[in-house]
């Protein structure tokens, strides 16, 4: 099973990626993850991210494909993989596909995580964080007594600098731009299945597992 997720931020691709690395026993492969632990590994291409993210620029697509290739020979990844986070734009799928081929292992599927726009809105404006208990709620999604709990026990429901609307809907417009596109890149190929992004954590577990079985 060696798919792509695709969705915008909010749209629970993480989540997901966790439940199905568990129950199937195949590696996320997240982008990020990736090149922080080539550069702690001092790998070749980590060596050459690191040179590059020393001097303050962003990680070139030829370098990321390097570490992808780094880690997708790694065994645990031989039965398959989930990607999350890359590829973000066509080109980068273009040269992803030619990678895969080139190691024998393509693409069977890139899933397609649909949420209306603006629960995705509700969905990352409403995050909050209990400053006692850690936990993390949602102001639009968690119930009236889970809210209340933190703030019985003296806790404040904390809000990321990062999650408000401006800031959230700027991210949303550079998915719309960059990564929306995709889309069309496999859908062309015949590869795309879409999935409703919507409800229990569970309920879409079980659409994504439905969707990969057909």
């Amino acid at each position: 099973m060696r798919i792509v997720l695709l969705g915008a931020p909010g749209s629970g691709k993480g989540t997901q990626a966790k439940k199905l690395m568990a129950e199937k026993n195949i590696p996320q492969v997240s982008t990020g993850d990736m090149l922080r632990e080539a550069v702690a590994a001092g790998t070749r291409f980590g060596l050459k991210a690191r040179s590059v993210m020393d001097a303050g620029n962003l990680v070139p697509d030829e370098v990321v494909l390097g570490i992808i290739s780094e880690r997708l020979a790694q065994p645990d990844a031989e039965e398959g993989f989930i990607l999350d986070g890359f590829p973000r734009t066509t080109q980068q799928a273009m040269d992803l596909e030619e990678l895969l081929d080139e190691m024998g292992t393509p693409l069977d599927t890139a899933v397609l995580m649909d949420v209306d726009f603006d629960i995705l809105l509700k969905r990352l404006t409403g995050r909050r964080t209990c400053s006692v208990t850690g936990k993390l709620l949602n102001v639009y999604f968690s119930s009236q007594e889970e809210l209340d709990a933190c703030t019985d026990a003296g806790g404040e429901l904390m809000q990321r600098e990062d999650d408000t609307e401006e800031t959230i809907g700027n991210r949303l417009d550079v998915y719309r731009e960059n990564t929306e596109p995709l889309i069309d890149f496999y859908k062309s190929r015949g590869r795309l299945v879409t999935i409703g992004a919507e409800g229990t954590i569970d309920e879409v577990y079980q659409r994504l597992l439905s969707s990969l079985s057909e």
